[in-house]
């Protein structure tokens, strides 16, 4: 440690150093200004004598030996200096005190060229060489000050929040593997996005631009097809995610044992969509199905009934829905059962309608309620109970809609082996309450076939997944994995899901991804993502400066490898997340910061050569008008017909009455007859 004792004798030694240099320099001009020193009288005998001694030495045989010296022990005296240090202080100021002031100092030997008196020359002399020496102490001194270790050259603690990350390319027969550029300690690093297992859920966060389909959801799909796997996809801006489906399969198709079908449901242009009836008979096996049916349509047309399920007013409808769907399952082995002719059914009054559901035993305890109200003139509660329902419905009621659901163009077991399909579903933000709830109808019908043993691998794309409604998406991700089926949920923020699922299943959604990937998000969301990421030892400097001494003191903290604010600042194609791996394939290094790399010209020319989806059946209006009234046509012919069937059997039933009527009176007659016998004879 420094004391007292050992800063005076430095800085004595220091001052006694700068004293030789002085004296040096003072000497120098004593000899080379001789004449003029002389012509001012400040000359003595004595002077002479001992400045011609020291002159002896060698040192002063020239002009530069002692402009040199006397250089030489200024800087030695300035190596010494412990200025304050001030922030401030920059190279450029002092590397311009120290260049003029050399060359002041050196060039000043051009003042004996000067044709005029020897005093002005001598004192142009001294008078430059004075300045060039006080510029380079000056210079010099400033040097001391300067900062070495500057705390502010990383304002934003960039470096200093960086870690390592997997460098390593973990590919299998599932993976999806990103390519990505990553920052360590202020050097650009290549590395490696492997979700390795991707049936543990793929979550895939960001606002609007972050680069979420360009970046990530695009490559699943390429890659995932590449693999042989079956997709099912729902594209939130049809087409734009799936004209890449339909071009990478056509590119990867030999890589499959049988090639799949590729199948699009679309209700906007009715040329280039296939039909299919989310409510085909032959794959609801029990009234359980039909149950699950009702509450997706009812909770996709009313969002706000997600989170008050259980209530009277939202359990109801669902129950009304589902006596009628199941009612026309069972009707002729499901003939009718379609979801347009449940909205025309559901249309009907109530005195028909009731009549016909009564004959169906099945969903006799389901209807009960209802006709109990109905029976006892219970208007406003029926009304409340069943008028949601066909308002909601009523919703659905369009020709284009109906086409597209009354089909059987194709089946939705997805994974089938023997018939493998990549189906892809498109939804309209411009239409989104109308579509939403028939595509969770689809996908919710779709995951009970996709989620069974002994299936082909299977992935599922959801872009923009809170768009859609579906119930239990946990369990699907819970049980799914052992299926190999792969998940993948696109969402804008956490906030998003909890406003359309509720958070208590937002946060189990969320909660239970193994794989997440996000870009920009904000809030809440950036916060609880930062958390999960964990915190890394970082370094930690701070500085004291006093007029005597500057201290440093350097310590390691733990901080947030990713802290919210900088999610929050991400920019596009930039992504932050951590990935899940299998017990045969540990990965050390789960998280990742990193921008991950496109090949932004071969995509294009990629896209630039897509064909487009093809037209699949040219569609007339009249084709659609002829289904949307035959439909209409179908369930009034089933009314007259069962109707008529119903008053057939209550006429024989009245005409069997009047044949007993005689048999009781007898029979009641020999009764009192027998009692009549038994009174008499007491």
């Amino acid at each position: 440690m420094q004391t007292g004792e050992d800063t005076q004798g430095l800085r004595k030694i220091i001052d006694f150093t700068r004293l030789i240099s002085i004296f040096i320099l003072a000497i120098h001009f004593y000899i080379c200004c001789y004449q003029a020193f002389s012509h001012w009288h400040w000359t003595a005998g004595i002077t002479d004598r001992i400045i011609g001694n020291i002159a002896k030495t060698g040192l002063f045989s020239n002009i530069w030996k002692p402009k040199l010296a006397a250089l030489l022990f200024l800087i030695i005296s300035l190596i010494g200096v412990k200025g304050k240090k001030d922030e401030k202080m920059n190279y450029r100021s002092i590397t311009a005190y120290l260049v003029t002031g050399l060359l002041i100092y050196f060039i000043s030997v051009l003042c004996f060229y000067l044709h005029t008196s020897t005093a002005i020359v001598a004192i142009s002399y001294m008078v430059l060489t004075g300045t060039g020496y006080l510029l380079i102490l000056t210079g010099g001194t400033y040097l001391s000050r300067l900062l070495k270790d500057k705390l502010n050259k990383d304002i934003f603690n960039t470096d200093n929040e960086t870690f390592p990350q997997e460098e390593r390319l973990l590919d299998n027969e599932y993976s999806v593997n990103l390519p990505a550029v990553y920052n360590l300690k202020g050097k650009q690093r290549k590395s490696w996005i492997n979700f390795i297992n991707p049936f543990r859920g793929i979550l895939v966060a960001g606002t609007p631009g972050a680069g979420k389909s360009y970046f990530v959801i695009r490559h699943i799909i390429d890659q995932h097809i590449k693999k042989g796997f079956t997709l099912f996809l729902y594209d939130f801006k049809y087409d734009d995610l799936t004209k890449i489906a339909y071009n990478k399969l056509l590119k990867y198709s030999d890589n499959y044992q049988i090639k799949p079908a590729f199948y699009v449901i679309n209700f906007d242009d009715l040329n280039r969509t296939h039909r299919c009836n989310p409510l085909d008979p032959q794959s609801m096996e029990d009234i359980t199905d039909a149950t699950e049916a009702s509450r997706t349509i009812m909770l996709g047309l009313n969002r706000e009934w997600i989170k008050k399920q259980g209530d009277f007013f939202v359990e109801s409808p669902i129950n009304f829905l589902t006596a009628i769907i199941w009612y026309l399952k069972k009707y002729q082995d499901g003939k009718y059962c379609t979801l347009p002719h449940v909205i025309e059914l559901m249309q009907a009054d109530y005195d028909k309608l009731f009549a016909i559901l009564e004959q169906e035993e099945e969903i006799k305890v389901l209807i009960n309620p209802f006709i109990s109200a109905y029976h006892n003139k219970a208007t406003a509660q029926l009304e409340g109970q069943i008028a949601s329902a066909k308002i909601g419905l009523a919703r659905l009621s369009s020709p284009q809609l109906y086409y597209v659901l009354s089909g059987n163009d194709f089946t939705l077991d997805v994974n089938n082996p023997k018939e493998p399909k990549i189906v892809s579903i498109g939804n309209n933000p411009q239409k989104l309450q109308i579509y939403g709830a028939v595509l969770s109808l689809y996908i919710s019908r779709m995951i009970k076939l996709v989620n069974r043993k002994d299936q082909q691998k299977c992935s599922l794309v959801f872009d923009e997944f809170p768009t859609i409604y579906f119930n239990n998406i946990d369990s699907l991700i819970a049980t799914a994995r052992s299926n190999k089926v792969a998940t993948t949920l696109a969402v804008q923020d956490f906030s998003q899901l909890k406003k359309d699922y509720g958070s208590e299943q937002a946060d189990v959604i969320t909660g239970i991804v193994g794989n997440v990937i996000s870009g920009q998000v904000t809030g809440s969301t950036a916060k609880t993502l930062s958390e999960n990421f964990g915190k890394i030892v970082q370094d930690k400097n701070s500085m004291t400066i006093n007029s005597s001494d500057t201290s440093t003191t350097k310590a390691t903290q733990l901080d947030y490898a990713i802290p919210a604010a900088k999610i929050a600042a991400l920019s596009s194609g930039e992504f932050v997340g951590i990935v899940a791996d299998n017990p045969d394939c540990k990965i050390q290094l789960k998280v990742f910061h990193s921008e991950i790399q496109n090949d932004h010209e071969a995509i294009k020319a990629e896209e630039d050569c897509y064909k487009p989806i093809p037209i699949i059946t040219k569609v007339t209006e009249e084709d659609i008008q002829e289904n949307y009234l035959r439909i209409k046509q179908e369930i009034t012919d089933l009314f007259k017909k069962e109707l008529a069937l119903l008053n057939a059997k209550e006429a024989l039933e009245e005409a069997a009455q009047p044949s007993d009527e005689p048999k009781a009176e007898e029979e009641k007659s020999k009764e009192n007859g027998e009692v009549s016998g038994q009174t008499i004879s007491m």
